[in-house]
């Protein structure tokens, strides 16, 4: 599967938007961590996320470490910028779908 600057594009334009949405102080590190120059923080970061994410079971570590390294590592390899946007809609069109679902009464 070949990547392209339009999925890398596209990635920017959903995690800007995601960004959008976070509260203020949060936002800030998010677009910070994001940065090109933050690369040497941000591999590590991602790492270090996904491994914890994996022993989530534990106290102070959850599973929700696995979704938020990998999309910090998205930024820096090609080959998982499709799978995570793909992953970013799905989740968000499964949000929506439950959040309708909740409204009706």
């Amino acid at each position: 599967m070949m990547m392209t600057d339009r999925d890398s594009h596209r990635l920017d334009r959903k995690l800007d938007s995601l960004s959008g949405r976070l509260p203020s102080w949060l936002s800030w590190f998010f677009d910070a961590i994001r940065n090109p120059r933050a690369r040497i923080i941000r591999i590590p970061l991602g790492i270090l996320l996904v491994i914890g994410g994996f022993l989530g079971f534990l106290p102070v570590l959850g599973f929700w470490m696995v979704p938020l390294g990998l999309i910090f590592l998205a930024q820096d390899f090609p080959r998982l910028r499709r799978p995570i946007r793909h992953a970013i809609y799905w989740v968000e069109r499964r949000w929506q779908k439950y959040r309708r679902g909740r409204s009706r009464p």
